[in-house]
């Protein structure tokens, strides 16, 4: 590890111990957390994760899962808790830790919790705590919901970039699939997040077999699982698993060219390097630096790009106005920002200046206007980005502009509920989820335990920060 970044060499104390070592097990309760947050000692940790009292957990659209996962709120925040084995608990926080020092997409990793008992002294699984990445959803609740029908194919798209950022910084999944990525609506398209990195491993470089072995696995688990869909009847009719599969392949290739491929100019064609950056910026990338040299033949200039950051449109609209979003989402509002700059005849203006401006006289009385039983349902760039494809629409069919409040309302009647996911949908999605479940053990049902009284948890905790 000490080759690595010194960003993911240096990111958590914790270090995994091997599966087939023998170490002792903690006697004691240890939260080893990177989030202070005190509510943590408040939870009923002697009791195994499947039995925690309703009153604790938020009822969110789960995943499928090997293991036990709940949704448990801890204070203001919401948290996912996953019961697994110590060393995989301590494994994957570690990893978790080490992507998110690289600023990679992935579920944000609050503690893990070994040294649990029950209160006759019996051992119990460790716990993994993640964040709740809001507005994401698992793939299955989004099938659930009225989707476009080539909604398969986005997600798809969204997967591609999410592994060719993994593969870029070292990172090798091992058997990525739909069912270990979140999604988050951005703009017309999706970005996935990593939720699961259980089986992964963090290197230098990988080489080529490791990365085509890792992108043909994912292809080969989301033909089954789209197949599952189908035969749930989530799946339009007219969609080919198999071929959805293959465009993972397909859009991951033609991206990893993209960001890696050298390029060879003349020396009168230094512009094509512009050109190329150029494009690289339209695919949400940053160069932040090029590597540039002499063909052999003397006659070529050989420009192959270094180092990419994904996020271009991101930290411009961040740097501008504060908006922390996706990348689509900080495109889409980056060109309203421009349209408003023309439209009131500010082109000479500092853009930070008129960026400001927009906030308050655009944008934020916009995403004001949210419901608020939808204002958790719904991010307000991706509001924003919705109600000005809906304005687009309404004008086109009337034939001339239509003022920005009416178009919101229009919207917020028309479309907005399809964001809601029905308690019903909700409770069948994570009875589903619980179903693949292979290392619970539901039979924990004490007949009398009347209720979880955190005052009377005899567990001594050890905080480590």
């Amino acid at each position: 590890m000490s080759q690595l970044d010194p960003r993911a060499a240096k990111a958590t104390s914790v270090q995994a111990q091997d599966e087939s070592a023998t170490n002792v097990e903690p006697q004691a309760l240890k939260i080893t957390a990177a989030s202070s947050n005190p509510k943590m000692f408040t939870l009923p940790w002697h009791m195994p994760l499947a039995t925690w009292p309703q009153e604790l957990l938020a009822n969110l659209p789960r995943g499928i899962s090997r293991h036990v996962v709940r949704f448990v709120h801890v204070g203001d925040e919401v948290y996912a808790m996953k019961e697994i084995t110590r060393q995989v608990a301590e494994r994957e926080y570690e990893m978790l830790r080490r992507l998110e020092k690289l600023e990679l997409p992935c579920v944000t990793p609050i503690a893990v919790v070994t040294g649990r008992h029950d209160r006759e002294g019996e051992p119990l699984e460790a716990i993994l705590v993640t964040k709740h990445l809001k507005f994401s959803l698992p793939y299955r609740a989004l099938f659930a919901r009225n989707l476009r029908p080539d909604t398969a194919e986005r997600l798809i798209d969204a997967l591609a970039v999410l592994m060719v950022r993994l593969h870029l910084a070292g990172f090798y999944c091992g058997d990525v699939s739909l069912s270990n990525v979140l999604f988050l609506r951005d703009a017309d398209a999706f970005s996935a997040f990593l939720v699961d990195a259980e089986t992964g491993d963090l290197q230098m470089t990988l080489t080529e077999g490791q990365r085509e072995y890792d992108i043909d696995l994912a292809r080969t688990n989301i033909i089954g699982e789209l197949m599952d869909l189908s035969s749930g009847k989530l799946l339009p009719g007219d969609v080919d698993e198999i071929e959805v599969g293959n465009r993972l392949v397909d859009r991951y290739h033609s991206l990893w060219s993209a960001l890696t491929d050298t390029d060879k100019f003349n020396p009168d064609e230094m512009w094509k390097i512009e050109k190329r950056v150029n494009k690289l910026n339209e695919l949400g990338f940053d160069v932040d630096e090029l590597e540039m040299k002499t063909a052999e033949d003397g006659k070529r200039i050989l420009v192959r790009p270094r180092v990419v950051d994904a996020g271009y449109a991101s930290r411009k609209l961040l740097r501008l106005t504060g908006l922390d979003v996706q990348e689509n989402q900080a495109r889409r509002l980056l060109n309203d920002l421009d349209a408003y700059r023309a439209s009131t005849w500010r082109e000479g203006e500092e853009i930070e200046i008129v960026a400001t401006d927009w906030m308050r006289e655009v944008f934020e009385p916009t995403t004001r206007m949210i419901p608020r039983e939808y204002r958790s349902q719904i991010e307000p760039a991706q509001f924003f980005h919705e109600v000005l494809t809906h304005r687009w629409y309404l004008a086109e069919q009337v034939g001339h502009d239509v003022p920005m409040a009416e178009a919101v309302q229009s919207y917020i009647e028309s479309a907005l509920p399809k964001y809601k996911l029905d308690q019903k949908a909700v409770d069948a999605l994570n009875e589903e989820a619980d179903s693949g479940v292979v290392d619970d053990e539901y039979t924990y049902n004490d007949p009398d335990d009347d209720g979880y009284n955190p005052d009377d948890d005899p567990d001594a905790a050890v905080w480590s920060h």
